[in-house]
């Protein structure tokens, strides 16, 4: 195996492990030695061009979304048994026979990038709202770059409770994060209208397991919010579409909605856009910004990795008058948040 492909199992093994999955991180370590039983998937891997660990192509998550895909269709049973919640050893076997026989198929499954769509997320995306609703005082038109399969796009409709709230279950999506600062004042959101784009959009209903594959399977209240969540959205269906983030955008914002708060947002999706891609929106959104009033504000908020390795940062852009905000940091899961906010200008 080539040096880079090798660090980037090894460098997803240690997010991995620091995000709590004991599971995949080991599984990580061990796929490097078991996947030349998989000769084609192999050199596929080894031949991919770019960038191939999480700043990149994340081949080492892809293989393991395509692995627990299999699992969960019952396709592979002593892999299964190894597997979360079974664990009842013989991985490493289990696995080299899974590869060996679903070899074609991990080709192909291999192709598309892996889509988490992490309602985790979630919590600061209500607790940004929530801020720029207060400070507008007009409902929100969301839009949504890197939507996947619109799951943070009802977002309003998930319940942020306070960490060791004794609120019961509901059947409803509940975010728990590890909270520090003030939670933001809890209030109402009117949403007049919800979209999203994604180069290779999700169906909530029809790609539900592919977007449950990429759920670490030692994760179980992820698991259980995802499914939740991909329950809801077949009620409350949201329309993705499929295209460039900056082209779309453009349009989007032109004309802006009066007697509203355009709410532009991306969650761990802006990073990986092209460096074109990312200046086209910076330009889009800074000539609708311009054009901004009081009476239709435009918003614009990242939860994005940056040079800090610790989680990723919450920030946020407030038109008329381009003020700029941190809110402070989240985890990648959206599993913890330092809620602070402070206005940069």
């Amino acid at each position: 195996m080539d040096h880079r492909l090798a660090e980037a199992f090894s460098s997803q093994s240690k997010s991995c492990e620091s995000l709590g999955s004991s599971f995949t991180a080991a599984l990580m370590l061990l796929l490097p030695e078991v996947l030349a039983f998989a000769p084609r998937l192999f050199k596929r891997l080894l031949e991919w061009p770019g960038d191939v660990s999480s700043r990149g192509a994340s081949l080492p998550l892809r293989v393991a979304g395509g692995l627990h895909f299999l699992v969960r269709a019952g396709k592979v049973p002593d892999l299964a048994k190894a597997y979360p919640p079974n664990q009842s050893g013989g991985l490493e076997p289990a696995l080299r026979l899974a590869l060996e026989r679903y070899d074609d198929w991990l080709c192909e499954w291999v192709k598309l990038p892996p889509q988490t769509n992490e309602v985790g997320r979630s919590a600061v995306l209500i607790a940004a709202a929530r801020w720029v609703a207060t400070q507008t005082a007009l409902p929100l038109r969301l839009s949504e770059l890197g939507a996947s399969a619109g799951l943070n796009l009802n977002f309003d409709r998930y319940a942020l409770v306070p960490d060791g709230s004794s609120r019961a279950r509901d059947g409803g999506v509940l975010l728990r994060p590890d909270w520090s600062g003030q939670m933001p004042q809890e209030r109402r959101l009117e949403i007049v209208e919800r979209r999203g784009v994604d180069l290779s959009p999700m169906h909530p209903d029809l790609d539900a397991e592919r977007l449950i594959a990429y759920v670490w399977p030692d994760q179980l209240d992820r698991l259980e919010r995802a499914t939740m969540a991909l329950e809801l959205a077949r009620e409350f269906a949201v329309p993705v579409d499929k295209g460039d983030a900056a082209e779309w955008l453009s349009k989007r914002l032109n004309p802006a909605s009066e007697s509203s708060c355009h709410f532009v947002f991306h969650t761990i999706a802006h990073q990986y856009f092209p460096v074109e891609t990312k200046a086209k929106i910076a330009a889009a959104m800074q000539s609708a910004g311009a054009l901004a009033t009081p009476q239709r504000p435009l918003a614009w908020f990242g939860m994005e990795a940056d040079a800090n390795p610790n989680g990723a940062a919450l920030t946020l852009r407030l038109w008329p008058g381009d003020q700029r905000v941190s809110m402070g940091r989240a985890g990648f899961h959206g599993q913890w948040v330092n809620w602070k906010v402070q206005r940069l200008n």
